[in-house]
Formats: structure tokens, C-alpha cells, sequence
């Protein structure tokens, strides 16, 4: 899996981090971002279907 590198603001590292962990919805902040990449790109495929955007696949 190749790996990345970004620039987050310390107010929404600190958000996310509380729900990483033990007591966290995610084992660790890679689990939780690709989660959020997840869910992001389904609500832009939601929106590129209603507007007549999306391709079908092949």
C-alpha cells in the first residue's frame, strides 16, 4: 500500500485522534483516514449521479 504525506491542522488531529484507540471507532489515525477518504468520495459520487456526472463503468 503506498504511503502519503499531508499537512493537518493540530485542532483536527486532535478531533480525530479521539476516536483512535482502544476506546476509538478506529484501531489507528491510517484506519480512520482511509475511512473518511471512503466515505468522502461515495458523497461525491452521490452527488456526481444526481447531476448526471457519473460515468458507468466499463
Amino acid at each position: 500500500m503506498p504511503k502519503i504525506s499531508v499537512e493537518i491542522p493540530q485542532e483536527l488531529l486532535d478531533d480525530l485522534d479521539e476516536h483512535v484507540g482502544d476506546d476509538g471507532k478506529y484501531v489507528n489515525r491510517s484506519d480512520a483516514i482511509r475511512a473518511s477518504i471512503r466515505k468522502n468520495l461515495d458523497i461525491l459520487d452521490e452527488i456526481d449521479e444526481r447531476h448526471g456526472r457519473l460515468q458507468p463503468d466499463e
